[in-house]
């Protein structure tokens, strides 16, 4: 048998693997690390390191720090977000000294999934605030508008035509409170839900025919699935639910004016994947089924992408910022992730995802 060499066992490691030379020129780079910087290998021997990450980012730091003590240094947390690489980009580096001249192995691990799981709790706190918010909203406030759209109806029929026209505005803005009221008692709908075995793909599909029937008729969709998939531990309904919302947004990000508008729909097996929920007992529930909707539309701005899944926080001129913060909360309650990544031009929500266990008809737990 052929002995394995150090460059096979570098492209058979999952992270990203850089060597950088004394003057910060990439010397060399695993397969990992073409897919991290989506670049080839030919192409990256021809970078430095500058070229790779911002100017003012710690990994700089972390590669002086390395040829002055001539140890292995990590760091943290470290952002390499960039135009190229979207607005957010955290790491953990560790680094090594390779020779005498300089050089240095940098490995990076990204905090993704680490991150996903710190923030999908903050995005059931936020849920659970809108659960009392809604239960206070419906009782206090659909009963008087109520009245005040009876009273404007009833003086409607002996005012002028001018005068009309205010009556009808206080009836339409009642309306629209009323209508934004019934979206927040969603929130409050604690009623318990029937989950089994979904083919997540059945889903898609139906998701797709009405999308494209409908609001995004202007948009071509493509759809890369993995055929291999078990079935999601999950509600049909609510999963209909979750990616109609998702691929609605991610029409109206694109626009109906866009000639080029593409949405990509892609499943995948992600092992590796596991999350403590409540009523798992004791165990860690395993969240490998992904599920990936990608827009090419203008991006999310940064200033709101950090409380992208916030109650009331919108992109649209008219949106009432409701809509992801209800997807999170349905995911969660399916004890799934949702996360976005963000990129000029290319826009990704991510949804994680359990499997059903055949055997007893729950969440797959290990």
């Amino acid at each position: 048998m052929s002995a394995i060499t150090s460059e096979q066992i570098l492209n058979a490691l999952p992270l990203p693997v850089l060597t950088i030379g004394p003057e910060n020129q990439v010397l060399g780079a695993n397969h990992a690390a073409e897919s991290f910087f989506d670049l080839s290998l030919r192409v990256l021997l021809r970078q430095r390191f500058a070229d790779l990450v911002p100017g003012d980012s710690p990994a700089f730091g972390v590669l002086d720090e390395v040829r002055r003590r001539g140890s292995d240094v990590s760091e943290h947390k470290v952002d390499l977000a960039s135009p190229r690489y979207g607005t957010e980009r955290c790491v953990d580096i560790f680094a090594t000294p390779i020779g005498e001249d300089g050089s240095v192995a940098l490995l990076f691990q990204e905090r993704t999934i680490a991150d996903k799981m710190d923030r999908q709790l903050t995005h059931r706190g936020a849920a659970r605030s809108l659960t009392a918010l809604g239960a206070m909203l419906a009782h206090e406030i659909k009963n008087p508008l109520s009245g005040i759209r009876g009273a404007a109806q009833l003086l409607e029929s002996s005012l002028t035509e001018d005068d009309r026209l205010l009556t009808r505005l206080i009836c339409e803005e009642t309306d629209r409170i009323v209508n934004l009221v019934e979206r927040m008692e969603l929130f409050g709908d604690e009623r318990p839900v029937d989950r089994g075995p979904v083919n997540v793909h059945g889903v898609l599909d139906h998701v797709r025919r009405l999308a494209s029937s409908g609001f995004a008729q202007h948009i071509r969709f493509e759809a890369a699935y993995d055929p291999s998939l078990p079935p999601v531990h999950g509600n049909r309904d609510q999963l209909i639910q979750i990616f109609l919302n998702l691929i609605k947004n991610a029409a109206e990000a694109i626009g109906v004016d866009a000639l080029d508008g593409e949405i990509v729909l892609s499943t995948a097996f992600r092992a590796g994947v596991r999350l403590e929920m409540p009523g798992s007992r004791g165990g860690r529930v395993a969240l490998p089924i992904e599920v990936s909707i990608r827009d090419n539309g203008p991006g999310i701005p940064g200033d709101i992408f950090p409380h992208l899944f916030d109650p009331f926080v919108s992109t649209k001129a008219n949106g009432s910022g409701l809509g992801l913060a209800l997807v999170a909360k349905i995911v969660g309650g399916h004890g799934g992730v949702i996360e976005c990544d963000p990129a000029p031009r290319r826009t990704t929500f991510r949804v994680l995802l359990p499997i059903h266990n055949a055997r007893d008809g729950r969440m797959a737990e290990s």
